[in-house]
């Protein structure tokens, strides 16, 4: 089936063109590099793994609740079509239903953007050991990509396509020349973001599949961060005053960009609803506000900690209040994730010694 067939609302052409700027930068120092980088680069090759073989995909997802969030944590909670659709079980489905293709369609583009941006990395990062590691970032994102495809066309059969936000973030940080943009715009703003995302929704879930898939690509997701933050923080401390400054309203500007991304205006108008009460219900109700201030967890103790930290950054992120997560523990943050991913395996592979065990025992019982 092609992925047009599930899509919602027309996506557009297969070939979205983006213009890029900007010079490819070849190296002839091949030996050394920043020790720091070079083992984020050989964590990157170690942490390797088969999308195939490591996911169970004979897990279904329920039809009724794909993504498994219990009811209480429903963003249009509280709202006139909340109060409405909850009440009839067919609309509450469908109303899952899409959500899920949302939130999962949008995953799956932001791979790919991750996937094009990593690879612009590679070709246009001054430095062999940052060309490294973005190499294994590339792969990382190319299975980000196959899996969330195989989520949404084998489990979920409905997709949206990219939204206006992400695509003009994708758009600015694609068509900018300077080499730390990709840097910027992908590896710190919507991967940070990303990642927050993916936190939440495994968290929340009570769906197995849906756990393990968000785990394990939050695994290689943090590292992708911490490459950002490894990359930049050194080149930052070098910058003019309006270098600095450019880079810092770039980031104010997105980060505005982003948390509109997720009022998910898309869902709302192709189920008929009420547009601006299911808004009014993201922007103010209170676990809507929760949920779209704890998206910028990952971000802003970055920002902090690569230098972008001028007044209109602190302001902005004081106005969307935000500004106290600039203390956030990030390295305590991926090794949590890192856990996480591995509890889940250790959990998988206890399941699979007991069912070994029951299918000897039932062996042995058939030819007793």
């Amino acid at each position: 089936m092609s992925t047009h067939d599930t899509y919602t609302i027309p996506a557009g052409p297969d070939d979205y063109l983006v213009p890029m700027a900007g010079d490819a930068r070849f190296t002839w120092e091949y030996d050394g590099g920043r020790a720091r980088l070079l083992a984020l680069y050989q964590k990157g090759k170690d942490k390797q793994w088969d999308a195939q073989s490591r996911i169970d995909w004979t897990l279904d997802l329920q039809h009724d609740n794909p993504l498994g969030i219990p009811e209480h944590f429903n963003e249009l909670m509280g709202s006139r079509t909340w109060d409405r659709v909850s009440a009839d079980p067919a609309l509450k489905t469908e109303l899952y239903r899409h959500q899920a293709g949302w939130q999962i369609s949008q995953f799956l583009h932001g791979e790919q953007g991750a996937m094009i941006c990593s690879a612009r990395i590679v070709e246009s990062v001054p430095g062999l050991d940052a060309k490294f590691y973005a190499a294994t970032q590339t792969m990382d994102e190319a299975r980000h990509v196959e899996t969330y495809a195989k989520l949404l066309q084998d489990k979920i059969k409905l997709a949206y396509p990219i939204s206006s936000p992400l695509q003009q973030l994708l758009d600015e940080t694609l068509r900018d020349s300077r080499w730390d943009m990709p840097y910027l715009g992908m590896q710190v703003l919507i991967e940070g973001l990303a990642l927050a995302a993916f936190g939440l929704l495994r968290d929340m879930t009570t769906d197995p599949l849906v756990r393990a898939v968000t785990a394990y690509v939050m695994q290689d997701e943090a590292r992708h961060v911490a490459f950002g933050r490894l990359s930049l923080k050194d080149a930052y401390a070098q910058l003019s005053t309006k270098e600095r400054e450019e880079r810092e309203e770039f980031v104010v500007e997105a980060c505005y960009l982003m948390r509109d991304r997720f009022l998910k205006r898309e869902i709302w108008e192709r189920l008929d609803y009420d547009v601006e009460d299911c808004v009014d219900a993201i922007e103010h109700s209170a676990s809507g506000v929760m949920f779209r201030n704890l998206l910028f967890t990952r971000i802003v103790p970055c920002i902090k900690d690569i230098g972008l930290w001028g007044e209109k950054v602190q302001e902005a992120y004081a106005d969307m209040g935000v500004l106290d997560y600039a203390g956030t523990n990030l390295d305590g943050l991926m090794a949590a994730d890192e856990a996480t991913a591995e509890q889940i395996d250790a959990e998988k592979r206890l399941n699979d010694a007991r069912l070994a065990e029951v299918d000897q025992a039932i062996a042995v019982g058939a030819a007793g």
